[in-house]
Parts: structure tokens; sequence; C-alpha cells
């Protein structure tokens, strides 16, 4: 737990939820945050210190589609925190918040988030965030998730890139996968940015109690931020649409290529196996049978048909 205001500043850490709520301060924003999902007592203990409602909870304890919801005394919102993509899969968790008068509580899954520098900001009273109240609080933490997701789609259009790279010069069923991994992974991005686009569009659109007026534009601009972002991770949706036509138009070009050569090549030997079958006949009376140079005329006969279909195709431009 963080407790602050202008002048002072605390932070406390423990194991028993009964010794930090008892250092909560009215007077002051407190922020508190709990890692692990697992531990029913601690949520039991919180629950009933702020009267949260059930579903609250199991919207906590469960996998969500980011949302905002206001109830009686506090506003709830929930969102995936992206961190980075580890090889091929995105690394992600959702976090919950629950903003209250004088205090925002976090609840997360995993040990270490991505507010480390901010919380350093807040001790050492960087910015605004010690003048301001809890709401702000929740706008900052939020705006720090967002902007991670800058972070995870850069990635990903690196990634497209160099997939396309791969596709123009050695194709094959590893860059196959990669685009569908690169698909699945946007179809996630979709699945959390869209959702999120609306919970915080109620935030500014609505009438929310627990936001005050003054901290409205601060969410209005996150709100354009994941604009941008959906509009961004359309863009790359194309792009990996435009990654599968070029590897299945590689391929058949490829194949093409392989059918084109082997055409060619039984066309050479079609009139070569002409030849050798007419003097492979088994006649006792054959007109050139009794060449002394018979066998090497019929050579040079087909050597000759040979180079001049090369050179024929040469000049056609088909090989």
């Amino acid at each position: 737990m963080i407790t602050y205001n202008r002048q002072e500043y605390d932070k406390f850490s423990s194991q028993d939820p009964a010794e930090l709520l008892s250092r909560l301060k009215p007077d002051h924003v407190n922020w508190v945050n709990v890692d692990g999902l697992n531990r029913s007592a601690v949520i039991e203990k919180i629950q009933a210190h702020f009267n949260l409602h059930q579903l609250i909870i199991e919207d906590i304890l469960n996998d969500q589609r980011p949302k905002a919801e206001e109830y009686e005394s506090y506003l709830f919102v929930t969102l995936k925190m992206l961190y980075k993509i580890e090889g091929s899969a995105i690394d992600y968790e959702q976090i919950s918040l629950v903003l209250g008068n004088n205090y925002l509580l976090t609840f997360q899954e995993k040990e270490g988030d991505l507010f480390d520098a901010f919380r350093e900001r807040i001790r050492l009273d960087q910015g605004r965030v010690r003048k301001k109240g809890a709401d702000y609080l929740l706008y900052r933490l939020i705006d720090i998730t967002v902007d991670n997701y800058y972070n995870v789609l850069d990635t990903i259009g690196e990634r497209i890139e160099e997939t396309e790279m791969s596709i123009r010069t050695n194709s094959s069923e590893v860059t196959f996968a990669e685009i569908q991994q690169l698909k699945k992974e946007l179809i996630y991005l979709h699945k959390a940015l869209y959702p999120l686009r609306d919970a915080i569009g109620k935030l500014v659109k609505d009438e929310v109690t627990y936001i005050e007026e003054d901290n409205i534009k601060y969410f209005t601009d996150v709100y354009d931020h994941v604009i941008h972002l959906i509009d961004s991770l359309d863009t790359y949706r194309d792009l990996t649409s435009g990654l599968m036509d070029i590897y299945v138009n590689t391929q058949d070009t490829r194949l093409n290529e392989v059918i084109r050569l082997l055409t060619i090549i039984s066309t050479i030997f079609i009139p070569l196996t002409f030849i050798v079958g007419v003097y492979g006949m088994n006649f006792q009376h054959f007109p050139e049978l009794e060449w002394r140079n018979g066998y090497y005329g019929v050579w040079g006969v087909m050597i000759a048909i040979a180079v001049s279909m090369i050179g024929f195709f040469k000049y056609k431009k088909w090989i």
C-alpha cells in the first residue's frame, strides 16, 4: 500500500491485509495493490472492508473483457496489461481497479508490473500526481498500461516486416506458421482494444461520480490513444492478411516455375525419345542400319535438336 498527499508519502508491505488496512488515511490517497488472486482469505478481507459487490470479486478472479462499471460507492475498471512478446506469444495479465473516494485498489496475478517507475515518481513527488486525487492515479495507471500497447504493436510491426522478407527470400512452412501466429496475436489485441475503447469512452462520456471534471481531459487523451492503437491494429491486420496472399502467390509462383522447368525438359526429350524409339525397332531391313557412322549421326541429330530447342526457349525467354 502507498499512501500520499502533497506533503507526505508512506509505503507499506505486508502479507496480512488487516495490518495494511489499519494504516489507511482518510486525508491521503491510498493505493492498495494485491499480487496473487489465489489467496481467497486476503481477497475476502479486502472485500469486507470496502464492501465490494460479489460480482466485482468474480470479475477480478476470472478472465474478463475490458470494461468499466460504476457502483454506488466505487468505480470498477478492468483491462489487459500487456508486457511484451516473449518468443512468439504475448505476455499479458488482467488488472482490475476499484476507485473510491480516497482510495484505489488494484488486483493482479503476477508479482511485478509496469508501474515501478511511476511509483518512484510518486515517492520523489515528480509531476502532478501528488497534487491530485485517486481518480488521477487511476488515469495514470490506465495511461501507462495503454502506452505499453504501442511497444507490443511496434514489435508486431517489426515481425511483419521480417516475415515479409522471409517470404520473398526463403518461404517455408515455418514462415506460414509465423503468419498464423501473428494473426492469432492480432485477434487477441482486437479483443483487448475494442472493449477498452468502449470502457474508457464510458468514463469520458458519462458523468462518472468518482472522476473530477478537471480530470476528464486526461481520460479523453487516453481514449484518443486507444483510437490510434485501433487504427494501427487494423493496419497490421491488413498487412498480415497481405502476407498470407504474398505467401500463397510465392508458393504458386515457385510451383509454376517447377512445372515450367519440367515441361521444358519433357519437351526437349520428346523428339529425342521419338528418334531413339524409331531406331530401337527390331526390323531386319532397316534403311540406316548398315551406315558406318549411323550411330554418331543419330547423336548429332539429337544434340542439334536439343540445342535448337534450348535456343528457341531462351529466345522466347521461357528459361
